[in-house]
């Protein structure tokens, strides 16, 4: 069974989820950054980047790497520092700084919507409603949320956790 969000665990969260996400974005630049750099000695070298001796190749290669080592990185902060944490990324949730916090309320779960930038959760939706469902948070819902004992729509029948 997954752990529902209480409204002031998720809350507590968002200073970590903000250096994550800066930590991301200073990923992004420099992979970008590198793959502006592997693109202009691709148009001057054109499909003789690689081959051997090359004067260009060797540098070709380490920027390579070092994109996909950032890659790799980002791959492991949002394995290692969100998900592990019981938080969902919804579709765009990268792109756009979204996440949801799953938490019950009234018996059924719904998921807490945090947008980077806000200064603490101020909505929820409807498991199937996305972004577009938000709805504010009322103060009785603030007090209720993940207190209600629901079973989670993707455990499976034999209550094995999917």
């Amino acid at each position: 069974m997954r752990h529902p969000f209480t409204l002031p665990e998720a809350n507590a969260l968002l200073p970590a989820l903000e250096r994550v996400f800066t930590r991301i974005d200073v990923l992004k630049t420099e992979i970008g950054a590198r793959h502006d750099q592997l693109q202009l000695l691709e148009v001057l070298w054109e499909d003789r980047l690689d081959d051997p001796g090359n004067p260009d190749g060797a540098e070709a290669r380490v920027l390579r790497s070092a994109m996909e080592e950032g890659v790799l990185e980002i791959q492991r902060l949002i394995r290692t520092e969100i998900l592990a944490e019981g938080i969902r990324f919804p579709v765009g949730g990268l792109e756009h700084g979204l996440v949801d916090f799953p938490t019950t309320l009234d018996g059924r779960w719904v998921l807490l919507c945090w947008r980077r930038g806000e200064p603490e959760l101020l909505a929820w939706h409807e498991i199937d409603a996305g972004f577009a469902g938000r709805q504010e948070i009322t103060p009785d819902q603030a007090r209720a949320m993940g207190t209600d004992d629901a079973r989670h729509p993707l455990d499976g029948e034999d209550g094995v956790d999917l």
